[in-house]
């Protein structure tokens, strides 16, 4: 598959289904499906799906932070069908954030992957991505996490 055949877009509530599948799919401990509701209504601008033949095949959930000085982007959840992923897909959806954190202004971008997961560190890594430091028992099965940011400024 190409991804000249992708598309991405913003979400929208009609998408929630084929986003809890995927989800399901994709997570051993899955979110529950009013959390993505929550989520599309407090981050419209930042929650974007992957389509394939007008079908959602992937999507990114993210919201910003605002510490008082600094506006952040945070990468809550990524996930892809798994019947397509290493095809580049997860790449464009994070692109897309990416894009819409710098219109924001934002300084950078965080996110959390499990020590566990290997493929997800690699994958960011690539992306520029950076290792900050570990939460521990971050998990509902008390796996840590490791929190990883890419900087937009220097």
């Amino acid at each position: 598959m190409e991804t000249s055949q992708i598309k991405i877009r913003r979400a929208l509530p009609a998408d929630l289904d084929e986003i809890d599948r995927i989800e399901k799919e994709a997570f051993p401990d899955p979110w529950e499906t009013h959390i993505f509701e929550e989520a599309l209504y407090l981050f419209p601008t930042t929650f974007f799906v992957a389509t394939k033949d007008r079908k959602v095949v992937g999507f990114v959930l993210s919201g910003t932070e605002f510490t008082g000085e600094e506006t952040y982007g945070h990468i809550c959840n990524l996930a892809v069908e798994k019947r397509i992923q290493k095809k580049g897909i997860g790449r464009m959806l994070v692109q897309r954030v990416e894009h819409e954190f710098l219109i924001m202004c934002a300084s950078g971008i965080q996110l959390e992957v499990r020590l566990s997961n290997k493929n997800a560190h690699k994958f960011y890594s690539k992306l520029g991505y950076r290792d900050v430091f570990q939460i521990a028992r971050y998990y509902a099965n008390g796996e840590d996490a490791l929190v990883m940011i890419k900087w937009f400024r220097f």
